[in-house]
């Protein structure tokens, strides 16, 4: 069970410490990671997105247009700069569009 501190301490600190001790950080990453992808690339590319998925440091996004498939595949390293920017740390090294 967990330890009960007396002093008052942010709820952002709280929460930290819960996914560190609980080992959920993987899973937080990969629920922003599908976040981070929904912000970026806007309605027009989300309407076309069927699955986005996050394993081992390679972001799997699963598209139902082929040519939208082949227009983002030119501008790969672009986006996964951009998603790392968003998350804020080297999350996403590759992405697989299918």
């Amino acid at each position: 069970m967990a330890k009960r501190h007396n002093s008052h301490i942010h709820m952002s600190d709280a929460l930290g410490e819960f996914i560190k001790e609980n080992k959920l950080q993987k899973g937080m990453d990969k629920v922003n990671a599908k976040d981070a992808w929904v912000k970026l690339m806007g309605n027009g590319v989300n309407n076309y997105t069927t699955a986005v998925e996050l394993r081992n440091e390679t972001l799997f996004v699963s598209l139902s247009s082929s040519v939208l498939r082949e227009e983002l595949s030119l501008g790969k390293t672009k986006i996964i700069a951009m998603l790392n920017e968003e998350l804020g740390k080297e999350l996403v090294k590759k992405i697989v569009l299918r």
